[in-house]
């Protein structure tokens, strides 16, 4: 090779080397890592009447990508006037303000998730019961503990907004999916009372039904409402475009008897997220009873044995799993105990008052529900 072809090549090289180091970098290379999701869930003790022996006082939290595993209790207020700890009457979430709302029988309580202190705790004229945050966040509908009216508070700072005159025995409470309407129930009349959400006002009451109104749930669209009601081991079923009592449904094979609390043969109903199925609490039985709801009136397909007496139900907001206030983890597909919730000294946890919230980091992006509402939307 004579010079000038030498001179040529090394050219020839350099360009070839200039070329790939300035080569485009790929997106795969400049994309930020995908952030870890993590599962946990919030379980507010005492959360059956004030039995410290079901998990003692505060929140327990679980890990739900790790068989529910304990990872921490954080320490709340809610303390009666001697310092013992209150009944828990309600829990909820707020990603607005990123922030976990705890109601006892005198008090409610604001925690801050990410540092997990207690921003204010404030008592309300009338005490407190179940309730219900807005799903913006921004808006705490907050019944008095079966009195004559519920609070509507700003969940930032807690101030009283209004107050929803109904003397219904104000108790359980649920914001609807869509942010339009809040459900209120009480526990001295036979209807469900609906709330317009931007006025604060109420507009309509579905039912009457068989007897009053305990724990109830709605679909996703807010055409239905699955209730329990007083002296019924079963449940019915309103038109919430009517207002109509629509079905009386009464569990087959079992018998009523006398309950350790609440005074209801059921206390607790929920649907499936994607609202095929009905589960529903039967506290003498000590059972979960199921029913298909894609026929009408729902038909009793299946019935659980768990180990105390149920008194709620909800669900995980996969759909995966269900949360009786039994402490057991349960597979809704097929129906078999996963796990047992238990505290930092293997003992039975149970509470009425569980919530499931999805953190990326210190933040929560989503949460689920108290209520086993369902979330088809159409």
């Amino acid at each position: 090779m004579n010079s000038r072809s030498r001179i040529i090549l090394i050219a020839l090289l350099g360009i070839v080397v200039v070329t790939a180091s300035w080569a485009p970098v790929t997106q795969r290379d400049t994309a930020p890592p995908v952030a870890k999701i993590n599962q946990y869930l919030y379980v507010a003790v005492p959360g059956i009447r004030d039995y410290l022996e079901y998990g003692g006082h505060g929140i327990l939290v679980y890990d739900k990508a790790d068989n529910y595993r304990l990872v921490k209790r954080i320490p709340t207020g809610g303390l009666k006037a001697d310092g013992t700890p209150s009944n828990v009457k309600g829990v909820a979430v707020s990603l607005a303000t990123n922030s976990i709302y705890v109601t006892t029988l005198e008090a409610l309580q604001r925690i801050d998730l990410a540092t997990e202190k207690v921003v204010w705790e404030k008592q309300y004229d009338g005490g407190c019961d179940r309730l219900a945050i807005s799903p913006d966040g921004k808006i705490i509908y907050l019944p008095t503990l079966e009195k004559e009216h519920w609070n509507v508070v700003d969940a930032e700072t807690g101030e009283v907004i209004k107050q929803i005159t109904t003397n219904s025995g104000a108790h359980n409470t649920l914001y609807g999916p869509d942010g339009t309407k809040v459900y209120l129930a009480g526990l001295r009349t036979p209807t469900l009372g609906v709330a317009d959400a931007r006025t604060h006002a109420m507009i309509k009451q579905v039912g009457p039904f068989a007897n009053s109104v305990r724990p109830f749930t709605i679909n996703g669209a807010q055409t239905r409402c699955y209730v329990n009601v007083n002296e019924l081991l079963g449940f019915e079923i309103g038109d919430m475009t009517t207002g109509n009592k629509l079905y009386h449904v009464e569990v087959q094979g079992f018998q009523k008897g006398p309950v350790k609390r609440h005074g209801c043969p059921s206390h607790g109903i929920g649907l499936t997220p994607d609202e095929k199925e009905i589960w529903l609490c039967d506290a003498f039985n000590q059972r979960l009873h199921i029913f298909d709801n894609a026929v009408m009136p729902p038909k009793q397909v299946a019935s659980l044995e768990v180990r105390d007496q149920p008194g709620w139900i909800t669900f995980s907001l996969d759909g995966k799993h269900a949360y009786p206030s039994t402490g057991e983890i349960i597979d809704v597909k097929t129906r078999k105990t996963l796990t047992t919730l238990k505290d930092e000294k293997g003992n039975p946890v149970m509470s009425e008052k569980v919530v499931e919230i999805h953190f990326d980091g210190k933040k929560a992006v989503a949460t689920g529900n108290q209520f086993g509402i369902g979330r088809v939307l159409k």
